[in-house]
């Protein structure tokens, strides 16, 4: 018999199958007894009567098991309508323990897993197995192939780019620097300088690539490594650049409701609101923010986050929106290769996009002028020499040229209004682990 997966039992109602997977949880009741199947697919509920209820009264939660049984439709009043397969269940036919698993260190048999953040982080192995935190990874991966999907409807070319670098992207002191055969490099920031320099190759690009920020913080929304999903355009213009930077956030969104939809409404999560996006400048923005809340912050040279939370407030309000593009943000608060506005230099032909509360998304049309942009280098204090490699390709030819980044975790932590970004990353790096805490790593060494 073949093995077949949870998810299409509904189709095979009456039939035998054969199932395979892990034990997540158990309910004995005597000569009846039940346990929830989880596989590749789903979960789906096993019944298992007399002997074989005892049987089941025996498993332990994360075992690997191997079940023959019969598909049947539940009566209407034992239906779930929680899960896809809760219109059915296995009657047991025979149960066979794979790899039998080490008792638990917590419960892992609830619906939610209440855990505190640094045991879920601990024990990340084993908590990724929960349904309510693999699901977080399915909202992740929809993000991943709408965007893939929406940069190659815009004639994109993957690309794979390098995570250390010869120089720091943004300049700062935010970087890693390591060690390399006795070289001083670093971990890159961003994919920038890659994607620009494959422009002149491709005109259009793409890539997903890690990023690595030293920042001494430890908050809810900061990583110190995260995935970025960029796009690089040559041959266009600011308004172009706004145009496709929605257009693929959009598609992006609406992938993840197509595909997680049913995630999405059990997590009781607010259904997307993709109207037109409003585009602001920083300084109108700001003036909104005053009128709506007395709040005046007309001076500063960035959002603060209440201001960000306020003004997608005012999207979603008067736009039926929950993203809003900000535009024109101080050229001195921008990387060095930020094109300033030809008619207000101090400010820049930069965007960011901001989704239920936060930034979610930054770009620029870049500096395409070789002489401009080595000297905007020299400007920032930084050596045109630590840029060679980069600045080649603008020496013989670069197009006007512009792009977009967009946070993964940060963007799925605010799809599922995940109390921190850690929680929306797989195995989070942060001030205080590597996997493991630096804490914990320090006691085994005693």
């Amino acid at each position: 018999m073949n093995r077949s997966l949870s998810l299409d039992l509904t189709k095979k109602i009456g039939e035998e199958v054969l199932l395979k997977g892990w034990v997540e949880r158990v309910r004995s009741h005597g000569k009846i007894a039940f346990f929830d199947l989880r596989d590749m697919s789903e979960t789906v509920q096993i019944a298992a009567f007399d002997d074989l209820a005892l049987k089941v009264a025996g498993l332990g939660v994360q075992d690997v098991v191997e079940v023959e049984g019969l598909v049947k439709a539940r009566e209407e009043r034992y239906i779930n309508k929680e899960v896809p397969t809760g219109s059915i269940e296995v009657e047991l036919k025979s149960l066979k323990v794979i790899v039998k698993s080490q008792e638990m260190p917590f419960d892992m048999g609830g619906k939610d897993l209440d855990l505190q953040l640094p045991t879920l982080l601990d024990y990340r192995a084993l908590t990724l197995r929960h349904s309510k935190v693999r699901e977080i990874f399915l909202i992740q991966s929809a993000l991943l192939s709408g965007f893939r999907k929406a940069a190659e409807s815009l004639s994109c070319v993957e690309l794979s780019v390098p995570t250390i670098a010869a120089s720091a992207t943004e300049g700062g002191a935010e970087v890693f620097d390591i060690n390399y055969y006795g070289h001083r490099a670093y971990l890159t920031q961003s994919p920038q300088l890659y994607k620009q320099m494959m422009i002149p190759v491709f005109e259009r690009v793409f890539t997903i690539s890690h990023a690595y920020r030293a920042e001494p913080s430890v908050t809810t929304r900061h990583l110190s490594e995260s995935t970025q999903m960029d796009c690089e355009f040559g041959f266009v213009d600011f308004q172009m650049l706004l145009d496709l930077l929605e257009e693929v956030v959009i598609k992006m969104l609406k992938e993840v409701e197509a595909t997680c939809g049913d995630i999405l409404k059990a997590r009781g999560v607010e259904k997307l609101l993709l109207g037109k996006t409003p585009r602001l400048t920083l300084r109108e923005s700001q003036k909104i923010i005053y009128k709506e809340t007395g709040r005046d912050n007309r001076k500063e040279k960035d959002l603060t986050p209440q201001d960000e939370i306020d003004i997608c407030e005012w999207a979603k309000k008067n736009h039926n929106s929950d993203l809003v593009t900000i535009t024109h943000f101080p050229t001195a608060k921008r990387a060095f290769y930020t094109m300033p506005d030809p008619n207000d230099p101090e400010y820049s032909l930069s965007y960011d996009v901001l989704f239920r509360g936060v930034e979610i998304s930054s770009g620029s049309q870049r500096i395409s002028d070789y002489n401009e942009l080595v000297q905007t280098i020299k400007n920032r204090g930084m050596n045109p020499k630590n840029f060679e490699l980069y600045l080649q390709a603008f020496k013989y030819g670069m197009p006007p040229e512009g792009g977009f980044s967009f946070g993964l975790e940060r963007m799925t932590m605010h799809i599922l209004n995940l109390a921190n970004v850690r929680e929306a990353s797989l195995f989070p790096r942060d001030m205080e682990r590597v996997d493991e805490r630096f804490s914990q790593i320090e006691e085994k060494e005693v």
